[in-house]
């Protein structure tokens, strides 16, 4: 029998490069897609023919649990959130909705549909926020967590309330506290992709200046592609549990900005980045710094690209849509 996953978030990112993998891996799959006036399958449109759209909406508990009964799926990959930390500070009450009640709905479906269900939640770690304020010390399964969020709070529940259901109700749940990791696939609010966009543009005379909040914020940042193959091991592994998955690299945003500018031949980003105050965060998060030697020990799992060549990647990847008139 052919297995069968369910992607929700089916046009971020993520939910893209997970299902070019799972199609890979010969899986059918449905990728939840939130009801809305657009028909765009997003950074998905390219797998239009080759999965199963299904409109639904974390908050529509029923609606998930006919899914469940209907597909039967062997995993159910929750990828769906509010996304955007500083959007989390203007808009905390429908990030809470959908990044914990939504989790919430997930594992009641799963449940109640009485299907054995493989479950990932996507934890971020943006849940462990202000522990860390130096470079000294790297993150791991069995750090405090302190958000500084309300996007790290909503991700929190949503982290706990999965490892409860899987101690309570015996679910194969697992959670993947992923650092940050991007692709040219990202969002362009996202910083990352925010400063590849900018340096096409600026590069091809479309725009001028790049405003940007806090240039000294350190993340750990890798690429997309090897992380959902993280995911997937998560679920392919005998026994259920949580896992971080990182390159053990911090580097600042002013050195994405560096590297950036310099590969794309601008010379000095101080020439074009201009501070807004705006783009600064209520509570900020300094340093994030991912240890995920669990996860390489358990299944061997560990990053490819490097931060060099990732910085790279997208900013080529902008130089060419750009170039044609694209830029998503």
């Amino acid at each position: 029998m052919k297995k069968v996953a369910i992607v929700t978030g089916i046009t971020g990112q993520d939910g893209s490069f997970l299902s070019d993998l799972l199609l890979e891996k010969g899986f059918d799959v449905y990728g939840l897609k939130r009801r809305s006036s657009s028909h765009s399958l997003g950074c998905s449109a390219h797998l239009e023919n080759d999965i199963e759209v299904v409109e639904g909406d974390l908050l529509d508990l029923p609606s998930l649990e006919n899914l469940c009964k209907k597909v039967r799926p062997h995993m159910f990959f929750n990828l769906a959130a509010q996304s955007h930390v500083r959007t989390s500070f203007d808009q905390p009450a429908n990030t809470l909705q959908i990044n914990a009640l939504g989790v919430l709905h997930c594992l009641e479906a799963i449940k109640q549909s009485g299907i054995f269900t493989k479950f990932y939640q996507a934890s971020t770690s943006e849940m462990f926020g202000g522990v860390l304020h130096s470079g000294d010390n790297i993150l791991n399964e069995d750090s405090l967590f302190h958000p500084r969020s309300p996007y790290g709070c909503a991700k929190l529940y949503a982290h706990w309330i999965t490892v409860n259901y899987r101690e309570s109700y015996n679910m194969f749940n697992c959670c993947g506290i992923l650092f940050n990791h991007e692709s040219p696939r990202r969002g362009p609010n996202f910083v990352t992709r925010k400063i590849s966009l900018a340096i096409a543009k600026i590069k091809l005379g479309l725009q001028e200046k790049l405003f940007l909040g806090n240039l000294d914020a350190k993340r750990d940042w890798g690429h997309a592609q090897d992380y959902v193959k993280g995911m997937y091991q998560m679920l392919n592994h005998n026994d259920p549990d949580d896992y971080v998955l990182s390159t053990g690299e911090a580097h600042s945003v002013r050195e994405f900005c560096k590297l950036a500018f310099d590969h794309a031949g601008l010379g000095s980003y101080e020439d074009y980045v201009q501070i807004n105050p705006a783009f600064y965060r209520p509570a900020e998060v300094h340093v994030l710094l991912g240890d995920s030697s669990k996860a390489n020990k358990t299944f061997g799992w560990e990053h490819t690209m490097s931060f060099e060549d990732l910085v790279k990647d997208m900013v080529d990847s902008d130089m060419k849509l750009v170039s044609k008139g694209k830029e998503e």
